[in-house]
């Protein structure tokens, strides 16, 4: 059976390890920017939320793919990215409802979370427990979705107030 990462705001403190470590994976850089994984501190209510590539089911991004650079790694069920066919439209960027796709500002190539081929270090770190990687049956992807919708309002209330 797939796996799936499995986030829990509400245990997230911001420590930023999971983003520091995924930096160092993949880029060699400690440096948050280049993290696949990435914390978004909501100010008002001081709380953070572990974002990260959902692995849709039905994957906007690569539906938005012109140059179809986008596919699901067969192993891990990851959403990849072939650089060699990315165009680097950022398309995929643009039409991901969760931000889960970023653009390396080093390297200007698109970057999505790969779940580091099967054993995705940001679970591995996470001092609380904010992030683990579980079978992805249906009540994984049932938190994983209701913690989606959440983040969704949540933000959306944060956008009408004007912050």
């Amino acid at each position: 059976m797939a796996k799936t990462l499995l986030i829990y705001p509400e245990k997230c403190l911001g420590c930023r390890i999971c983003e520091m470590f995924c930096s160092l994976s993949h880029t060699d850089t400690c440096n948050p920017a280049r993290s696949r994984i990435n914390i978004i501190k909501m100010d008002l209510d001081v709380r953070c939320v572990p974002m990260v590539c959902q692995q849709c089911a039905d994957p906007v991004c690569e539906k938005a793919c012109p140059s179809g650079a986008i596919f699901r790694n067969e192993t891990t069920g990851a959403m990849e990215t072939d650089l060699k066919r990315c165009t680097g439209c950022r398309m995929c960027v643009l039409a991901c409802p969760f931000g889960g796709t970023g653009v390396d500002p080093w390297e200007a190539t698109v970057m999505r979370c790969d779940l580091c081929q099967g054993e995705p270090l940001c679970a591995e770190v996470c001092p609380y427990g904010a992030i683990v990687y579980v079978e992805a049956d249906r009540q994984a992807l049932h938190k994983k979705r209701s913690g989606a919708e959440r983040f969704l309002t949540s933000l959306e209330n944060q956008i009408g107030k004007g912050n």
